[in-house]
């Protein structure tokens, strides 16, 4: 299985990589490693997570408030979202 990221999940994934990098030196990383165990989670398991609407499933991230938003699509997944879980919520709805 491969994924994707709609190009605004690319931005905010790198952007919020950044904020915690600008936080503590070595903590984006920190972040992205989360971020990406997350995806292969999802990967691996793609019906496993729950459905936060149909058929968008979220994978939560270890250590930070993130979820890995995600639909499978062609044999793999493509992430809507890496979203800040306190952010608003529905803010990713019209990238399906």
């Amino acid at each position: 299985m491969d994924y994707s990221f709609h190009p605004a999940a690319e931005a905010e994934f790198n952007d919020s990589i950044d904020y915690y990098e600008s936080i503590q030196p070595g903590l984006g990383i920190e972040l992205a490693d989360e971020v990406l165990l997350a995806i292969t989670r999802a990967l691996k398991y793609p019906k496993a997570w729950s459905f936060i609407r149909n058929p968008v499933r979220r994978s939560l991230v270890n250590r930070f408030p993130y979820g890995v938003l995600y639909v499978e699509r062609g044999g793999g997944i493509f992430i809507l979202a890496v979203m800040n879980l306190h952010r608003e919520p529905d803010y990713w709805f019209r990238r399906q």
